[in-house]
């Protein structure tokens, strides 16, 4: 799939930073964390929350409970802080609650900012992965994402 520039924007740095968690490679990870927290804010978290709700979604087939996202949460930030020393469970919780839907920034006097969104969402992405291929995800983010929009529009 071609993607427009805008979309090609933030799947770059967001495939850098998702390989560069699953390699563990910290000095890639952090250059790719940048470009991304450097990319529309509204924008990124809409693709990444979409390939973080698909991840889920297919890892829990009979639904998602409380016990679920509590799984979901201890195995990001335990894999996360096994090479990451800034690991923020509260940010990935509020990812993982904004991707499910149940999250409002509205009544968040403090979300996280974007770097703190691009380093926690890549790095609970490349949790869920495991060893499934990232473009996949990224491409039916963005398909879907499509499609949402021309259904409004």
């Amino acid at each position: 799939m071609k993607l427009p520039a805008t979309a090609r924007a933030i799947a770059v740095p967001a495939t850098d930073a998702v390989e560069a968690a699953r390699a563990r490679d910290a000095e890639a990870f952090g250059a790719a964390v940048e470009a991304l927290a450097a990319q529309d804010q509204e924008r990124t978290g809409r693709v990444l929350g979409a390939v973080v709700r698909m991840l889920v979604e297919e890892s829990h087939q009979d639904g998602v409970d409380s016990d679920d996202v509590r799984a979901v949460l201890a195995a990001c930030v335990r894999d996360a802080m096994a090479w990451q020393d800034d690991v923020d469970p509260q940010v990935v919780l509020v990812l993982l609650a904004g991707a499910l839907g149940v999250y409002d920034p509205e009544g968040d006097d403090a979300p996280p900012k974007a770097p703190a969104q691009a380093r926690h969402g890549a790095l609970l992405i490349a949790s869920l992965l495991a060893t499934r291929p990232f473009g996949d995800y990224l491409t039916m983010a963005f398909d879907e994402i499509a499609r949402a929009e021309h259904h409004d529009g």
